[in-house]
C-alpha cells in the first residue's frame, strides 16, 4: 500500500498528553488537523503547534454517533487517542470511552470514506483479560479491526514526559512524603517510552503504507523495576 499524502486528519482526544504531541508531529508533516474533544476551550493550547489555520477544534462526545460522524466528515485519516485510566462509569467508564467510542469512530470513518484509521491501545490489551482496563482496550481493538482490517494499532507501554500522570505524581509525593509506596513489592517491571517517540509513531502510522493492518507494541530502550523507577524519581 502506498504512503498517504498529507490531507485532513481527525484526532479524537487530541488535546491529551499523547495527543498534543501527536498534533505537533503531524503538523510538521503538513497535515491539516481537526482536534475533536469534549471541551475545545481546554484544547486551545495546542493551536500554536501548527501554522495559522492548520489546526481546528470541534466539540465531540465520542459516545454520540452524530458527533463522531460530523468530526470525521472530509477526513483522510482518523486517530483515536481516547482513553481513561479509571472506570468512572457512564460516559467516563471503560466500556463507553474505550469500546463504544471505538465502534462509533470505526463506523463513522467507514461511512465517510476515511482511508487510514489508527487506534491507540495499550500494552496488555486483551479482550479476554481479567483486568477491565485491558479487556476493554482489547475489545476496542476488535471493534476497529472488524470495520478496518487494515487499521494500525499502537500499544504504548508506560509513557513518560512533561505533564505525564505517572512519574510526575510520584515526584510530587516525594516532595511531601518521607517514603514512597512500593506497589507489588517494587518488582513489577516497566519499559517506559518517551511521549515524543509515541507521537512520532502515531504520525508514521498515519502516513506509512507499510504499516497497514499491523499492531506495534511501543517500549523504550530500557527495562526498570518499579523500585528502580521510584529511585530515579
Amino acid at each position: 500500500m502506498a504512503d498517504l499524502a498529507p490531507g485532513v486528519v481527525t484526532l479524537f482526544g487530541g488535546s491529551g498528553f499523547i495527543g498534543a504531541q501527536a498534533v505537533r508531529a503531524l503538523a510538521r508533516r503538513g497535515w491539516r488537523i481537526r482536534v475533536a474533544v469534549r471541551n475545545p476551550v481546554l484544547a486551545i493550547e495546542v493551536q500554536p503547534a501548527g501554522d495559522p489555520g492548520q489546526i481546528q477544534f470541534m466539540r465531540c462526545d465520542v459516545t454520540s454517533a452524530e458527533d463522531v460522524a460530523a468530526a470525521v466528515r472530509g477526513s483522510n485519516a482518523v486517530v483515536n487517542l481516547v482513553g481513561v485510566l479509571h472506570d468512572g462509569g457512564g460516559k467516563r467508564g471503560f466500556k463507553s470511552a474505550h469500546v463504544e467510542a471505538a465502534k462509533n469512530i470505526a463506523q463513522a470513518a467507514k461511512s465517510a470514506g476515511v482511508e487510514r484509521v489508527v487506534q491507540i491501545s495499550a500494552i496488555g490489551a486483551d479482550a479476554d483479560s481479567p483486568s477491565a482496563y485491558a479487556r476493554t482496550k482489547g475489545e476496542a481493538e476488535n471493534e476497529i479491526r472488524a470495520v478496518y482490517p487494515d487499521a494500525v494499532i499502537l500499544r504504548p507501554s508506560l509513557v513518560f514526559g512533561a505533564d505525564d500522570g505517572f512519574l510526575n505524581r510520584f515526584a510530587a509525593m516525594a516532595t511531601l512524603a518521607p517514603a514512597l509506596p512500593l506497589i507489588g513489592g517494587g518488582k513489577t517491571r516497566f519499559q517506559p517510552v518517551y511521549v515524543g517517540d509515541v507521537a512520532e509513531a502515531v504520525a508514521r502510522a498515519v502516513t506509512r503504507g507499510d504499516a497497514a493492518g499491523r499492531t506495534y507494541e511501543l517500549g523504550g530502550p530500557d527495562i526498570f523495576t518499579f523500585r528502580e523507577v521510584l529511585e530515579l524519581v
